[in-house]
């Protein structure tokens, strides 16, 4: 299983790039692939093909409307371990002994 954490946005759009995020998160939503959204960006878990897939469909819809868009991505692939989107800041937390802010 991966996790990548990715952030795309249109660089042709002006200030407000909302409407293309938005766009992107729902097509994530209906992926059904578990996702956590932050402030910089989107992080996905799943299988490689599948996550890339997810990526692959935000930049088509993305680009069929926007002249230059800019994506980053990072990825952690960790063998026979599923579950870290809540795992890793559980583990943080467990260490703090208290909760962080999400």
């Amino acid at each position: 299983m991966v996790l990548l954490e990715f952030s795309m946005f249109p660089l042709d759009k002006g200030e407000s790039l909302s409407p293309f995020v938005a766009r992107s998160l729902d097509i994530i939503d209906r992926s059904g692939v578990p996702y956590q959204c932050h402030a910089m960006g989107t992080t996905l878990e799943g299988e490689f093909d599948q996550v890339i897939e997810v990526v692959r469909e935000c930049f088509q819809a993305m680009s069929a409307d926007c002249d230059r868009v800019e994506c980053t991505m990072k990825i952690d692939y960790r063998k026979d371990h599923q579950g870290r989107l809540e795992a890793k800041v559980a583990s943080v937390e467990h260490r703090l002994g208290r909760a962080v802010k999400r």
